[in-house]
């Protein structure tokens, strides 16, 4: 605010220069809902390697599709992932859900740290060989518990908790921040006395051993029946299911892998998630369903593509499924869902690329397919590809590779703006990057300095793209346009309380088809 001069003297003024960077988001966060063997329920997680979603997760589980999804994700170059872990409930008979392991020592109830078998491998462990009681402290408050994964051998120790709620180791804050195995039971209360320690044990022995120990098992984990669509939908009012990303910041790429080996995700809950990603700027990764196994399948006006109902430009499928090694059935080959692996091929290429550059080509090899179920010819690909349906194929020397970057709503009778995946994740890329650096603006005085001051930051970021080989053209004016003043935002809009930002960018298409033209040239005579 300008100084109120009240002595003679100098007086110094700082002057804002207008200029707010506008940093682009992220490209290939990419989401995924399913069963998992253990971790937290409908809460999105964010992991950057498969050795993180191995800590939360488990890792693979042979009946999880969503576990070898994510390691088919970062094995092809994917950086970041949201998890979304969802389990079966609401069944009629109580043993077909998920249910969580606990156990009960002088009224404290603890709990594993999530639903699934995974719990029951869990043992506790009590004792009071505690530090010396401070002022206050009672003796029947302080105890220590260690806790014990027969499955993995972590081990856990918490020392000096205490029974009190008003104490600064309160039993329950403690295993709720610091233990990634264990909480106590939210729906019981803590009792006054801290639970009977358990005997002591030799030197050298293992308390937690059968025949050597003494401790507490904590049972009734179970991992329920398959999850259904019902539990993959899930609520938007609970946040659960897709819905839990409501609590994700970002993401930009949606798999719904299938629900087990042999059930495919219904095209109805595709449907819905594709409504979510649309809300959320993202693109859905669509898998071809298992029934799918020639070409006369995907184009069955019954069961084929058309059959979906999925033409959108915010939706990519991919023909057929990979053929990789199983690390739990001796690396024998199994068939296995596509998306997780094409969803890092395209995080490979934007990282390497841009988010400008299409997902596929020679350099999108399909990394650890060794077949694919289906082998697709060049006529056959010919039928494919104007239906909006991207072939991964098999070629010499290269691979197993992405070989095609259309949309769902790329079929050629659509004839749509939308045709291709690079261009449309480019125009999401620069909403989604406008929509988070132009919050500034909102309740700033609506004029001619507030419109510059927008040309001035919204140009710099398209501007810094253009350089970086976003768009078409050899110079800014061909290749993006920044138009806020008096003809986009007129007295009515400001009156209304509006102010109008026109973007435009000439997007770069990918080179779909090489036409080279060969001519004989014969009867050349020198002049």
């Amino acid at each position: 605010m300008p100084t109120t001069p009240t002595y003679p003297g100098v007086y110094i003024e700082e002057v804002p220069s207008g200029v707010r960077t506008l940093v682009g988001v992220a490209t290939s966060i990419t989401a995924f809902v399913g069963r998992a063997l253990r971790g937290p329920v409908n809460e999105p997680v964010r992991v950057q390697s498969f050795a993180e979603f191995e800590r939360t997760f488990g890792g693979l589980w042979v009946l999880s599709t969503l576990s070898y999804s994510v390691q088919h994700y970062f094995l092809n170059g994917g950086t970041d992932a949201i998890i979304v872990r969802v389990a079966h409930t609401g069944d009629a008979d109580p043993l077909n859900d998920a249910a969580t392991a606990e156990v009960t020592n002088a009224g404290l109830t603890i709990q594993a740290m999530s639903p699934g078998a995974w719990g029951s491998s869990l043992r506790v462990r009590f004792d009071d060989d505690t530090r010396d009681l401070e002022p206050g402290e009672l003796a029947t408050e302080l105890f220590n518990i260690t806790v014990k994964d027969m499955a993995t051998g972590e081990i856990e120790v918490f020392r000096n908790v205490s029974t009190d709620p008003d104490h600064r180791r309160f039993v329950t804050r403690v295993l709720d921040q610091e233990s990634r195995l264990v909480v106590v039971d939210p729906t019981s209360s803590v009792p006054a006395a801290h639970p009977a320690p358990h005997a002591a044990f030799a030197f050298g022995a293992d308390p937690f051993d059968d025949a050597t120990g003494d401790f507490d098992q904590l049972i009734g984990g179970l991992d329920g029946s398959s999850i259904d669509d019902g539990d993959v939908v899930g609520n938007e009012a609970a946040k659960t299911g897709i819905y839990a990303l409501e609590t994700a910041d970002l993401f930009n790429l949606l798999c719904l892998p299938p629900l087990t080996r042999d059930a495919d995700v219904d095209p109805a809950t595709l449907v819905d998630a594709l409504a979510y990603c649309k809300r959320r700027r993202a693109m859905l990764v669509v898998d071809p369903p298992a029934g799918w196994n020639d070409v006369a399948d995907v184009l069955d006006p019954a069961t084929g593509v058309d059959a979906l109902g999925l033409r959108d430009e915010n939706a990519i499928l991919y023909f057929p499924r990979v053929r990789m090694a199983d690390p739990l059935k001796e690396n024998k080959l199994d068939t296995f869902a596509p998306s997780g692996a094409v969803a890092g091929v395209i995080a490979r290429t934007d990282g390497s690329r841009g988010v400008w550059k299409a997902p596929a080509g020679q350099d999108a090899v399909i990394l650890g397919a060794r077949e694919l179920s289906v082998k697709l010819t060049d006529g056959e690909n010919g039928q494919l590809n104007p239906m909006g349906v991207n072939c991964l194929r098999t070629f010499p020397v290269t691979g197993n590779v992405v070989w095609g970057a259309r949309t769902l709503e790329g079929a050629d009778r659509l004839a749509s703006e939308w045709k291709y995946v690079p261009v449309r994740r480019l125009a999401l890329f620069i909403e989604e990057s406008l929509y988070r650096g132009t919050q500034w603006v909102v309740f700033e005085p609506n004029d001619e300095p507030l419109w510059a001051q927008i040309r001035l930051n919204v140009g710099a970021f398209m501007h810094n793209l253009f350089r970086q080989g976003a768009f078409q053209g050899t110079t800014p004016r061909e290749a993006y346009l920044v138009k806020c003043d008096r003809e986009t935002t007129t007295q009515n809009d400001i009156d209304r309380g509006i102010v109008n930002v026109l973007v435009g960018f000439a997007p770069l298409k990918p080179a779909e088809f090489v036409i080279i033209r060969i001519q004989q040239l014969a009867g050349q005579i020198a002049a």
